[in-house]
């Protein structure tokens, strides 16, 4: 029984790599402009249709050469038309116009590059690996795709990690983040620094939806499946880089191992029908931190004296 159990975990833990990765780029809109980008589900697919239809016609280098091209436009585009006339505004008024990018680029999206499902071959190995073999019968089977997805997910993530902490622009974005006027009055260009994040955003979308569309297929439910970085924000700390790591890592082998274990108990004692906890239990689990711990396990706790 242990074998197949610390195989679901190790398969669930890879998988919240992923979900770390796309929780990246909330992370990034968040500290750099203190409002929730709701649009980053979206630029995830927006990406993976990009690499994946451009791939038709292109290499896979060149295709994914392009979509950053494709995506850096974007983010140009967004703080030019957008961001650009609401600098200073209420939060709420930032995260409304978040929300019309969203839906706008959904249909933008389907118009340009169609809503048929595509592939991304990224030539990575599909045959499964089995280790531990003299510990556990039949050893333990891990994806090598996941695996890869994983450690290219890491360095992203730590190389943000450096961005953030160590060099002048990302202490600058920290500023922002902070007070948009303040920042300012010091002489940071505000809209310079929010084409940059929402940039670099977009290439994390790109990577993310790289990683997903290779292992799920470029379709339009992936932007459903990126909002499952929402529970990861909440446990992880909306502001945080590590927070967004490990909160990632608990939702994917919390929503595993609850599938594996917590559906068969269920099963038994209610009469249920079983299936279907994978997709609530992060969501559940959210629930329980907003009521404990709103700020997640590594933000900062907000203390308001009047």
């Amino acid at each position: 029984m242990l074998g197949p159990i610390l195989e679901t975990l190790i398969g669930g833990l890879l998988t919240g790599v992923l979900y770390s990765l796309v929780a990246l780029g909330f992370v990034l809109i968040f500290k750099a402009s203190g409002v929730f980008n709701f649009a980053q589900g979206v630029m995830v697919l927006f990406a993976a249709l990009s690499v994946a239809r451009l791939s038709e016609f292109f290499p896979m280098p060149i295709a994914i050469a392009l979509a950053v091209v494709v995506m850096i436009a974007l983010a140009y585009a967004i703080e030019f038309l957008v961001l650009r006339r609401l600098v200073n505004q209420e939060g709420i008024i930032l995260f409304m116009a978040t929300l019309g990018v969203t839906y706008f680029l959904e249909g933008f999206g389907q118009t340009v590059w169609g809503s048929d499902i595509y592939k991304i071959d990224l030539g990575m190995p599909k045959n499964p690996i089995f280790v531990l073999e003299s510990v556990f019968p039949g050893g333990l089977l891990i994806d090598p795709s996941e695996l890869i997805a994983a450690l290219i997910c890491a360095i992203m993530v730590v190389a943000l990690a450096i961005f953030f902490q160590v060099t002048r622009v990302g202490r600058a974005l920290r500023a922002v983040a902070d007070d948009h006027q303040a920042a300012q009055s010091v002489g940071i260009p505000l809209n310079q620094i929010w084409l940059m994040v929402w940039a670099v955003a977009g290439i994390v979308a790109l990577v993310a939806g790289m990683m997903w569309g290779a292992k799920l297929g470029v379709q339009f439910s992936l932007s459903l499946v990126a909002l499952k970085a929402l529970p990861v924000l909440i446990l992880g700390g909306f502001t945080s880089i590590p927070g967004a790591i490990v909160g990632g890592l608990i939702i994917g082998a919390g929503e595993k191992l609850a599938e594996v274990v917590l559906g068969p108990v269920l099963i038994r004692m209610f009469d249920l029908a079983g299936g279907g906890i994978e997709n609530w239990f992060a969501y559940v689990l959210a629930l329980m931190f907003l009521l404990v711990r709103p700020q997640g396990l590594f933000g900062e706790k907000i203390i308001e004296r009047v």
